[in-house]
């Protein structure tokens, strides 16, 4: 019988080599006598150096399950969780490497053993900046064959969307064409995400401990009284609203609120770049003519998530009622069983066409059906919190937070309609009283961190208002490097929003140029891509030299075109071909100089 010199396999000569890096004569031979005891079946008493010696080598096994979390991620949520999980992990003893979809070397892929994916979905269905390289990769010809890899995914996403949790989606079933294995199948979460997720980390952790040494037991988390509180969507800081002014003139067609709330006491920081999070209340009109519509008594119990709630607390406080999704849709087919509204599901460009501009009463008077108080409650999904970016740096404004608001307010069907955060702010809150708020980080729209390199900002509306606070940032640090804003909305006279301040930058060279497109001030309309293009050899030269281009509105429309343009200047400015163009377009990304907060 031969004996092999090292009978170990690569994962434990791996965790015995770890073992004993750095370990003393002493401590070598006290380890050998202590795992000849193991393997002779001797009897030892646990003293407290050997259960530590014990736990010493589980953590070592435990520590030889290879594990990667990668995160892809467009307001940070992704990340936050994929950190959270890295630290629920340490806690069983596990190490976890964590990546950025951007950062990680897809080369690699064939060498992972255990890979945990969160991502998100950003607009119609489309992967989120930093992930838009590796799903292209993995759903792609190139992705290589899998068949040692265990996987799980995690997919955050809107049901507001058509191609709800679409990138997870795809990834997922990537990863299974490669012949990987599913640790747990996928999880695929609406903007109210943190129990689905929760749900997806416990069942990962149960998954891997069976890979794990039974004696293996969590370590308990150190938790330091004096430890600041942790203010999130579901425990918001009350804000005390400052000031809030209307800064659209008198003959605006559009109504634009300047707020500013204080944070004293909070301990709250925040970036330019990040959203406030604010967790507002619907019209309570709205909520009266549901009630009155399906002929229900408010003042009934519901039970929303094992919390009980008058039917008319949870429409006004809980659930989304101003906008119309297909999910409800979906499950107000399930539930009725009416032709008329299986028939918008049956038909995408109908169903696209209803959920525009229409709300929950829309459809329970277009197709009406009993419902109980309970399964009213159970047909509608939680109320979201509402971001708006944040238009002031804390470097200059202190203990305070500003944001600026377009109210939203329109008529369909003989009917008004009210913007639920929008309106909230507008008509039912006022100086001096408090509104529930959180910071939503936003690390995938930042200012360079070589403070000195040029900018373009590119805004139409309120994605002004990011500018405001990048601008702010530079005044209150005194940095005068290159910036130049274009700005597009309606009318000069009337929507030119904080033309004064955008003057004073101007004059103190914090701002180097500004071009602005009013586009109903002509017979032909100007957008912002029009005045990009006018300028496109400047622009291109500002980009060679190095600049960082911003992007910030509305997605479906304005910044897409912003995006052509773009890509239209580097071809025509670089002499490029179309995919040369690309490239060079790719690489501003990948490099961070080309950034986008649209919604």
């Amino acid at each position: 019988m031969s004996i092999k010199l090292n009978p170990l396999n690569v994962e434990q000569a791996k965790a015995l080599e770890q073992l004993i890096s750095g370990a003393g004569p002493q401590q070598l031979i006290w380890l050998s006598g202590y795992f000849q005891g193991l393997s002779a079946g001797a009897y030892q008493p646990e003293t407290e150096a050997t259960a530590h010696a014990r736990s010493v080598v589980q953590a070592v096994q435990a520590a030889a399950l290879k594990l990667t979390i990668l995160y892809g991620s467009h307001t940070g949520r992704s990340e936050g969780l994929a950190k959270k999980l890295r630290s629920l992990l340490a806690e069983k003893t596990i190490a976890a490497d964590v990546f950025s979809m951007d950062d990680y070397n897809t080369k690699q892929l064939e060498q992972e053993q255990n890979l945990l994916v969160i991502v998100s979905t950003h607009g119609e269905g489309e992967p989120p900046q930093m992930a838009e390289d590796f799903h292209r990769f993995i759903t792609g010809k190139r992705a290589p064959k899998l068949p040692n890899l265990n996987f799980s995914v995690l997919a955050l996403g809107d049901k507001s969307y058509k191609l709800f949790c679409q990138t997870g989606i795809e990834i997922d079933h990537a990863l299974k064409k490669a012949g990987a294995h599913e640790l747990f199948p996928i999880v695929t979460c609406d903007v109210d995400y943190e129990e689905d997720a929760t749900i997806w980390m416990d069942a990962i952790l149960e998954k891997l401990a069976e890979h794990l040494p039974a004696a293996v037991q969590p370590v308990p988390a150190v938790i330091k009284a004096e430890e600041a509180v942790v203010y999130n969507q579901k425990n918001p800081f009350r804000a005390t609203v400052l000031e809030k002014v209307k800064i659209t003139g008198r003959d605006s067609d559009k109504e634009v609120n300047h707020v500013e709330l204080s944070l004293d006491g909070s301990g709250i920081s925040y970036q330019p770049g990040d959203s406030l999070g604010i967790l507002a209340d619907n019209p309570p009109v709205l909520v009266a003519q549901i009630i009155q519509t399906l002929k229900l008594d408010g003042q009934a119990s519901v039970v929303l998530k094992k919390k009980e709630f008058t039917l008319e607390n949870a429409l006004r406080h809980q659930l989304e009622i101003t906008v119309l999704n297909r999910g409800v849709v979906q499950h107000y087919a399930e539930k009725t069983a009416l032709p008329g509204v299986q028939q918008l599901l049956d038909d995408e460009k109908l169903l696209d066409e209803y959920l525009w501009g229409h709300d929950v009463l829309d459809l329970l008077q277009d197709f009406p059906h009993e419902l109980s108080e309970q399964e009213l409650a159970d047909l509608l999904r939680p109320l979201p919190p509402r971001l708006y970016s944040i238009s002031s740096s804390q470097e200059l404004v202190g203990d305070e937070v500003h944001i600026t608001v377009s109210t939203v307010r329109y008529s369909n069907k003989g009917r008004e309609r009210h913007g639920a955060a929008s309106t909230y702010l507008a008509d039912r809150i006022e100086v001096d009283q408090e509104i529930p708020v959180y910071i939503e980080r936003n690390p995938g729209f930042r200012l360079p961190e070589n403070e000195e390199t040029p900018i373009i900002m590119v805004g139409a509306g309120t994605g002004i208002a990011p500018y405001r606070a990048f601008l702010q940032h530079r005044e209150a640090n005194n940095l005068k490097g290159k910036s130049w804003l274009f700005f597009g909305e309606r009318h000069f006279q009337s929507d030119f929003l904080y033309q004064l301040e955008w003057q004073k930058y101007l004059k103190k060279g914090l701002l180097e140029k500004i071009d602005l497109a009013f586009s109903r001030d002509q017979d032909q309309k100007i957008y912002v891509q029009h005045r990009l293009a006018e300028r496109q050899a400047e622009i291109f030269e500002w980009l060679e030299n190095g600049a960082s281009f911003y992007l910030c509105g509305d997605m479906k429309y304005m910044a897409k075109d912003v995006q052509k343009t773009l890509l239209d200047i580097i071809q025509n400015q670089g002499g490029m071909t179309e995919d040369q163009a690309r490239d060079y377009f790719k690489k501003l990304k990948k490099e961070k100089r080309f950034q986008a907060d649209v919604y």
